[in-house]
């Protein structure tokens, strides 16, 4: 039973990287409907920010060697400012195409960043040891539970319902969710459109932010590509929660970590090494009885 308890925390911490990097992509196509695979990437932005440029094997903290007060928004800023870069000079003039062009368009600028890394920093794997004291093991009862699970549900906790505050009781976010619902609509009432995009983009990034801190202390390690797996099950994660609802792309991500975890905890060893393709015939058993998502949008908004 504690063993069962301990893999069901490791399950939901897992869960809360996935539902954070699902909300950035929900969040972006319940808007935009925009599929945007860079989000991954902006997640290796703000996780190599902490190093300094330099293609040595040994990496040296630059912004990570700050305090954590002061890493924090130095993140938060860098990767903000990537998200709106992309969003000023790729999907803005692209506003008006269709979504297959927008969907090839983020698979661009990911290889543009994933190869802008190789060149700024070099093709081999980095160690950084950041932030490692938050890797110690707490104590609660017979369960030892690392203090950084501890730390990444609280923080998924704060930004959910930080973004559901700011969506409820503010009038940039009620326009936001005007605008998901219907963006023409919403335009003719006044909502502009320009400052909606940008407000999605730059929380995305804000949620791009905090799941590269958290990737990093965890993992400990660099590469161009960290990115990509997290986006790709996020993406599923938004698909079986319901494209185009938050609430589901949460419920998604949450449902993946679970999966994931317990998949590698109960699998034969022999077949976990296949993990994923055992968490892929579930994600296809779950499309087939819901192939709207578990829970579906009311309405699929129609974009710019």
């Amino acid at each position: 039973m504690i063993q069962f308890i301990q893999n069901l925390i490791d399950a939901v911490a897992l869960g809360s990287i996935y539902a954070l990097v699902a909300l950035g992509i929900g969040l972006l196509f319940g808007i935009l409907r925009l599929i945007n695979f860079a989000h991954g990437d902006m997640i290796t932005i703000g996780c190599y920010a902490l190093i300094v440029p330099s293609a040595d094997v040994t990496a040296h903290l630059l912004i990570g060697g700050w305090t954590p007060l002061a890493v924090i928004p130095a993140i938060a800023v860098i990767v903000v400012a990537a998200a709106l870069l992309t969003e000023a000079l790729v999907f803005r003039p692209l506003r008006r195409a269709s979504s297959p062009t927008l969907m090839i368009a983020s698979f661009a600028v990911s290889y543009i960043i994933q190869n802008g890394i190789l060149i700024a920093y070099g093709a081999r794997p980095k160690a950084v040891d950041f932030w490692s004291g938050a890797n110690t093991q707490v104590m609660i009862g017979d369960l030892r539970i690392p203090m950084l699970q501890l730390i990444t549900l609280t923080v998924t906790l704060v930004l959910m319902v930080g973004l559901s505050l700011f969506l409820k009781r503010t009038s940039y976010g009620v326009q936001m969710r005007a605008a998901a619902e219907d963006f023409k609509t919403a335009q003719y009432l006044g909502v502009r459109g320009n400052v909606v995009i940008g407000l999605a983009f730059a929380i995305s990034g804000i949620l791009a932010a905090a799941v590269s801190l958290l990737t990093i202390t965890q993992s400990g390690s660099l590469t161009n590509t960290m990115g990509v797996p997290l986006a790709l099950f996020a993406f599923v994660a938004v698909v079986i929660g319901g494209m185009g609802n938050l609430v589901g792309a949460v419920a998604g991500g949450f449902l993946i970590g679970i999966v994931l975890t317990m998949l590698q905890a109960y699998l034969p060893p022999e077949l976990r090494a296949f993990r994923d393709a055992f968490a892929f015939a579930f994600v296809i058993l779950v499309l087939l009885v819901r192939p709207s998502g578990l829970i579906p949008a009311r309405n699929i908004i129609e974009r710019v």
